[in-house]
């Protein structure tokens, strides 16, 4: 069992305490493991209990519950107290914004049981009755159960990357004489998938159905025409279609782009595409030129298709450095020199940008001035000792509410570049954000705006952005824009990437890794450039160590 699964059990064992009132001390040093489980650098699976009581702020008691778990696959004090909680009052301590305390208010006063009676009382204006509960609280509990509605089958694109390969690979065992290939949104490397979709082209259609379909592959497989429907463990909803050898090129593509791209690509071609021996083949016909998967959503890149110069999108291969990364200075789990060895070795990058917390972070164990300043020697010492890779001196620093940035300038010009992120008070309406931001972009020392919006897909939507006024801001002050590459917040969301490319504002595929394996993240931040249209030339750290120093310096130089 991974670390991040037992700090959720031991997180919602001390919720459950808290929601029935047991010991508050037992309630605090419980969450706290959890915390500390889930930042540990290494595996707690396979530790003795005498090991698990060494780690700071696991303890005895604690570990003990931690064994049971790796052992028996629960806890069983946990188990009692789910016996006396209803499950629809279980899944309400996992929406954001109501505490186990609130939650024992809406289950004991208004005797609300599920998440379904909690909504309905909340439409009904109910909620503002109970104690500690308000208008506010209320539309903002209505909030994020509709945006749990909404998210209802739906998968970010990470999370089933791995499952989706693997059964691309059953199917291909399965008929190995076919082609195959994804279909839909996986193909098009959508951030969200409601549906993994599939085509086959075979010679043996019925035959090839009928094997799938008893393959065991899928949970309720059912065949409907020439389509195998069914699901994974996950609930993800799958779509195997199989076609003539003749007909797979032309289905691939139909099942493939959004129906609006389809339509214009189709409209500039004479007669069938049916019997065509390659997707290159039917661009060709329409006089375009072939389209990456990546960005056949709508019509956005048909005439840059018409004229030859869509854009030679970036890969992972491009990249020569990791910007915006948080060390054990601040909240990750690897040191400076853990995780510069580890980009220089591993992935064979050329830099490390380390943007560790700024101080008002308090919660990150943000940097001080003094800290900073002897953040700087280390970073100093490491690169004399580290030849051929280089570290620079960054920091994320907080936009505050009045958009200014989270030192005085005498150190913001100690920095070799400057992420500035918005932390907090993410529900001030789109015209005062919209202002905090630009005054932060028209700082002379930001050089990169992190994660514009703060949204967490399928989970917080983020903050409502004038993004014209934002990225002409970027354009005005020589600032780059943040793609955190984080597959849950993938920010800036690729719909605004060609906007801000054709304003001449460059891009960052930034890791924002708090642990080595972060960096792994990169993957997921290219995909989610190449559906924006970035390349290489637009992308800041596809620079090589000597071209991102002088962007570096020139961006000083103006200060």
């Amino acid at each position: 069992m991974e670390n991040k699964p037992i700090a959720r059990t031991l997180r919602l064992l001390s919720q459950l305490m808290e929601l029935h009132d047991e010991n508050p001390f037992k309630i605090k040093s419980l969450a706290n493991a959890a915390f500390k489980v889930d930042k540990l650098p290494f595996k707690v699976a396979g530790k003795s209990l005498a090991d698990l009581e060494k780690i700071d702020g696991i303890g005895k008691s604690t570990g003990t519950k931690i064994i049971e778990l790796l052992e028996t696959g629960h806890i069983s004090e946990m188990n009692k107290l789910l016996e006396v909680t209803p499950e629809g009052i279980v899944e309400m301590l996992g929406i954001k914004g109501i505490g186990p305390k609130k939650v024992a208010v809406i289950w004991h006063d208004l005797g609300i049981e599920n998440v379904g009676e909690l909504y309905y009382a909340c439409n009904e204006n109910r909620l503002i009755e109970a104690k500690g509960f308000g208008l506010k609280t209320q539309e903002e509990i209505m909030k994020v159960i509709e945006f749990r509605m909404a998210s209802n089958g739906k998968f970010v694109y990470a999370r089933i990357e791995q499952e989706a390969n693997e059964l691309f690979q059953k199917i291909k065992n399965i008929i190995p004489d076919a082609l195959l290939n994804f279909a839909g949104e996986y193909r098009r490397r959508c951030e969200i998938i409601s549906e993994l979709s599939f085509i086959a082209g075979s010679d043996f259609q019925d035959a090839d159905m009928t094997i799938l379909s008893n393959a065991g592959i899928l949970k309720d497989p059912g065949i409907d025409g020439q389509h195998l429907r069914g699901e994974l463990p996950n609930g993800l909803l799958v779509d195997v279609e199989i076609t003539s050898l003749k007909l797979f090129y032309s289905r691939l593509f139909r099942r493939t782009g959004t129906p609006e791209h389809i339509q214009a690509v189709t409209a500039r071609i004479v007669g069938s595409i049916d019997h065509t021996e390659s997707e290159e083949v039917i661009y060709k016909k329409a006089g375009l030129e072939w389209i990456p998967p990546e960005l056949r959503e709508g019509d956005t890149f048909i005439e840059r298709a018409a004229k030859n110069t869509l854009p030679h999108l970036i890969t992972y291969q491009d990249l020569k450095g990791a910007l915006h990364n948080h060390s054990t200075w601040s909240d990750g789990v690897n040191t400076i020199e853990e995780m510069a060895v580890y980009c220089r070795d591993e992935l064979k990058l050329q830099y490390l940008g380390l943007c560790d917390h700024s101080r008002s972070a308090f919660y990150a164990k943000g940097l001080s001035i003094e800290r900073v300043l002897q953040q700087h020697e280390e970073i100093d010492s490491l690169n004399k000792k580290l030849g051929g890779f280089h570290i620079f001196k960054g920091i994320e620093s907080d936009i505050l509410n009045d958009g200014s940035l989270d030192y005085p300038d005498e150190i913001l010009a100690k920095f070799d570049f400057i992420v500035a992120s918005v932390h907090s008070n993410l529900k001030m309406d789109k015209e005062k954000a919209t202002a905090r931001v630009v005054k932060a972009v028209e700082n002379p020392y930001t050089t990169i705006l992190g994660h514009p919006t703060g949204r967490l897909l399928l989970s917080r939507k983020g903050y409502d952005l004038d993004f014209k006024r934002v990225i002409d801001a970027c354009a005005a002050n020589n600032v780059i824009i943040e793609v955190n590459a984080n597959p849950l917040r993938l920010d800036l969301d690729w719909r605004w990437h060609q906007y801000a490319l054709e304003k001449g504002v460059k891009l960052s595929v930034n890791p924002d890794a708090h642990r080595n394996e972060g960096f792994l993240d990169m993957h997921y931040g290219v995909l989610a450039a190449r559906k924006g249209g970035l390349s290489k030339e637009m992308c800041l750290n596809a620079f090589d160590l000597e071209q991102i120093k002088k962007i570096f310096e020139a961006k000083k130089v103006k200060q």
